[in-house]
Formats: structure tokens, C-alpha cells, sequence
């Protein structure tokens, strides 16, 4: 059940994410939801095998190379889900960002 309250939580805030950010649309709910689903699958999956190749380089940059990291696979799940567009990469740096901080609030409140 919390599993389930999660991917809610993450899909409310990737629809919150165009009212904020200009440059990236979600078409409906039922996109934010899968796109939500392929983010959390690519999180887990890819997320964690990049971060290990890209480990010197993100050593050398304090690790701030893991927000281009995250931008990138923010930008890659949205050219794989139709109806979630994001214009370009630092918008979807700026998008990864804030979509992590609504996420993580959301979560705090509901999740206790």
C-alpha cells in the first residue's frame, strides 16, 4: 500500500511540475502516472549503474555531476513517454530538481 501511496505521490508531483516550469508539459494524470512509473523503474534500474561509471567525474565535480546525471535520465524518460515534454536539458535539470523537492515534501506530509 505505501508502494502505491509513493508512485501517487510522485505522479501528483510531476503534474504539479508545468505549473511551475514553463518548459515542461504533462498532457494528463494518467501520463503523469506512467511517466512517474518509468521514472521510478529508470531510478532504479539505470540510475545507480551511471552513478557508479560516472564515479571519478563526479568525485572531480564535488558531486555535482549527479545533477546532470539526473537531468538526463529526467530528459530520456521524457522523449520515451509520449504526452511528458520537456524543452531541453537544463530545464530538465531545473525540472529533476523540483521535481525531487515536491516529491520529498509530499511525501514528509503524507508518509509519517
Amino acid at each position: 500500500m505505501r508502494l502505491l501511496i509513493t508512485w501517487l505521490i510522485n505522479a501528483a508531483a510531476l503534474f504539479a511540475l508545468p505549473y511551475l516550469m514553463q518548459s515542461i508539459r504533462v498532457d494528463n494524470f494518467s501520463t503523469a502516472l506512467i511517466a512517474a512509473l518509468v521514472l521510478g523503474l529508470v531510478n532504479v534500474l539505470i540510475r545507480p549503474i551511471l552513478v557508479l561509471l560516472t564515479l571519478p567525474v563526479t568525485v572531480l565535480t564535488l558531486g555535482l555531476f549527479i545533477f546532470v546525471i539526473n537531468g538526463l535520465l529526467f530528459l530520456a524518460v521524457a522523449n520515451f513517454v509520449s504526452g511528458f515534454h520537456v524543452a531541453g536539458f537544463w530545464p530538465a535539470v531545473g525540472g529533476a530538481i523540483l521535481y525531487s523537492l515536491i516529491s520529498w515534501a509530499l511525501s514528509s506530509l503524507i508518509l509519517k
